[in-house]
């Protein structure tokens, strides 16, 4: 079942999310009247950025939080008419009625366990030709915050995807795309130290992890592990992916 967020908050931080959306939608060519998919849209950051360059195009903007749809509706009031907002959950097929003709995702792929069927669920809704590029954590990403976790805690069930190179283009192939580029790239993210370093973590990397815990044990662990981290930085490690569909 699709995780609710705190978008508000979400919204409200720092996020290196905004770099991670610049630089993979620089790889998407756009001649300005595609409809593009925008799949974990969050808040709308990335859809906003997808409405600029297309002008006589439409987003259609997915996510499986109600909170974060809703927060996207404010950001984009008086653009809303060319985008389509669908709440729906990735780890199912998407229910679109007409194929997409590109696809982009930034900071969405760890939270869902099949990459696999992720894929074939993408080519599925895309047209052939049709690009697909996205951004998420990848193999490595977090790795002392998830040390940190794992010394409160003791050791946990798998809440993260984090992909390597290799299975990842496998997967791609298996599911009908070529011209397949993936690659893992080291990006850590520095944080003030504090108030802003549990708010982050709080928010955007331990909810997988907060969901499992009584709420009056959330704030407890999430200071345990910022403390356990040995400077205010989530070390993040991404993994990139372009690619496109098969004819």
């Amino acid at each position: 079942m699709p995780r609710e967020w705190d978008a508000t908050t979400y919204d409200a931080l720092p996020l290196p999310h905004l770099e991670w959306g610049r630089r993979t939608l620089a790889r998407l060519t756009l001649s300005g009247d595609e409809r593009v998919l925008d799949l974990g849209c969050g808040t709308g950051r990335d859809t906003a950025a997808l409405l600029d360059r297309l002008p006589r195009g439409r987003v259609v903007a997915v996510d499986g939080s109600l909170r974060m749809l809703g927060q996207l509706r404010a950001r984009l009031a008086g653009r809303l008419d060319r985008v389509d907002i669908l709440h729906a959950d990735l780890t199912r097929p998407l229910p679109l009625g007409e194929e997409a003709d590109a696809v982009s995702s930034i900071a969405t792929f760890h939270w869902i366990p099949d990459h696999a069927a992720l894929f074939a669920h993408i080519a599925a809704v895309l047209r052939p030709g049709g690009r697909f590029v996205a951004e998420c954590g990848g193999l490595g990403n977090i790795a002392t915050v998830s040390a940190a976790v794992d010394d409160v805690l003791g050791p946990q069930p798998a809440v993260w995807n984090f992909a390597g190179v290799a299975e990842t283009e496998q997967r791609l192939r298996d599911a009908g795309f070529t011209d397949i580029e993936v690659g893992l790239l080291p990006d850590p993210a520095r944080l003030e130290p504090g108030e802003q370093l549990r708010s982050y973590l709080a928010v955007v990397v331990l909810g997988g992890q907060l969901e499992r815990l009584p709420e009056d044990e959330r704030e407890t662990f999430v200071n345990a592990v910022a403390d356990r981290l040995p400077e205010p930085v989530v070390d993040y490690v991404r993994l990139t992916i372009s690619a496109t569909r098969a004819g």
